[in-house]
């Protein structure tokens, strides 16, 4: 991971972990949510992962992001139900046992405490179970919580030997969505602001993706930072077959990027159309 005394955002990555949301019970609102986030504070996401609940292929995923050196949010699967793995897997991938987090221990003791005086009945933290609830907060050995200002119940961090470091919060939005925001506030004070990232591109007719690719190719090396992306349409309901042709980068770089990709393209046979920023 980039030393933060760079001041360098490192990459941001996105597991996201449930069968119903591959199953399509239920809709993924994670993602959308997580790039919000990220645009408000100048970052950006640079991958997502979906996985089902399947122990083995949730631990490959894991260890991945922890030899990465990436900054990694997981959202679901940290609950003590049959089908929640994520804690167990995340002390697979590292190598580590699980352990009951001391903190995470007393946060879950002080909730059963609240929900017995919400419901006027005695607080008996020796029932079967409450001592069951006790194993939300049993993290990989090491592990850091991450508090959630919902209902107590805290998520977890962990780092890799590879400096991946992973934030572990629970699969409901309301619950993770704060915890999301308040871990990337607390970076950002590392990282320093980012440059706001934009996108200019301009729709292209009447030309071929392989033949303008060489022009991509010389913006990209010409104008360190700045990302081509290239759109083809067959059916588009305004403007038919085009291309959308665009650089995206921070706010200062993309200006003369965009200007070198227009020059760049007169002398190709195309009609260009309406030009976008974003």
């Amino acid at each position: 991971m980039n030393s933060p005394l760079q001041r360098v955002p490192p990459s941001i990555g996105l597991i996201i972990i449930g069968d119903e949301i591959l199953s399509g019970k239920r809709s993924d609102k994670h993602l959308p949510k997580f790039i919000e986030l990220l645009n408000e504070r100048g970052l950006q996401l640079a991958w997502a992962e979906y996985v089902g609940d399947s122990p083995a292929r949730i631990t490959e995923v894991l260890a991945r992001a922890f030899a990465s050196g990436d900054v990694v949010f997981s959202c679901g699967g940290i609950g003590a139900t049959p089908d929640d793995h994520t804690r167990q897997c995340a002390a697979q991938a590292l190598g580590v046992p699980l352990a009951l987090q001391a903190e995470a221990k007393a946060l879950i003791l002080e909730r059963m405490r609240d929900v017995a005086m919400e419901q006027g009945v005695a607080f008996e933290p020796d029932r079967d179970d409450n001592l069951h609830r006790l194993n939300m907060g049993t993290f990989p050995q090491g592990a850091q919580i991450i508090s959630n200002p919902y209902n107590k119940i805290p998520g977890f961090t962990c780092q890799g030997e590879g400096h991946g470091m992973v934030h572990f919060v629970p699969g409901f939005p309301v619950m993770a969505w704060p915890m999301m925001q308040d871990k990337l506030d607390a970076f950002c004070q590392i990282w320093g602001a980012a440059p706001k990232r934009i996108e200019r591109s301009v729709i292209v007719f009447c030309a071929m993706e392989a033949t303008l690719t060489p022009l991509m190719e010389r913006i990209e090396l010409q104008h360190a930072g700045i990302k081509f992306f290239s759109l083809p349409s067959v059916d588009h309901p305004e403007w038919g077959k085009h291309i959308e042709l665009g650089v995206k980068g921070a706010e200062t770089q993309v200006e003369a990027a965009f200007q070198a990709l227009k020059e760049g393209l007169k002398p190709f046979s195309v009609e260009l159309g309406p030009e976008m920023v974003r």
